[in-house]
């Protein structure tokens, strides 16, 4: 997670693992040729997001991104079917695909 924003410690902490864990499994997986992408779409637009966020929250992520908005499940699936397909030589990365939300 790129984020840095107040009451998301736990998830936050939760997430750093995962892009640790995508480097070392691209290299341990990748002599079977498996490759191991880790995709970062930021705020998603699903009920889920706005069950646990107030207006303020959701207006301010709404605004955060620099293409305006939150992440579709329709910006994500077309790179991910791309990433297991033509796609699978990118490996052991963390794409950040949330319209400019955070960057790296």
């Amino acid at each position: 997670m790129a984020a840095y924003t107040g009451l998301y410690s736990t998830y936050e902490g939760l997430k750093a693992p995962v892009e640790h864990f995508t480097r070392a499994a691209s290299k341990e997986f990748g002599e079977r040729g498996i490759s191991v992408t880790a995709v970062a779409p930021g705020p998603m637009d699903t009920p889920f997001f706005y069950g646990q966020e107030s207006a303020d929250a959701v207006a301010y992520h709404k605004s955060a991104s620099a293409l305006g908005g939150l992440t579709d499940i329709k910006d994500i699936a077309p790179l991910v079917e791309f990433l297991v397909t033509d796609g699978w030589w990118i490996t052991g990365q963390t794409i950040f695909a949330n319209g400019g939300y955070t960057t790296r």
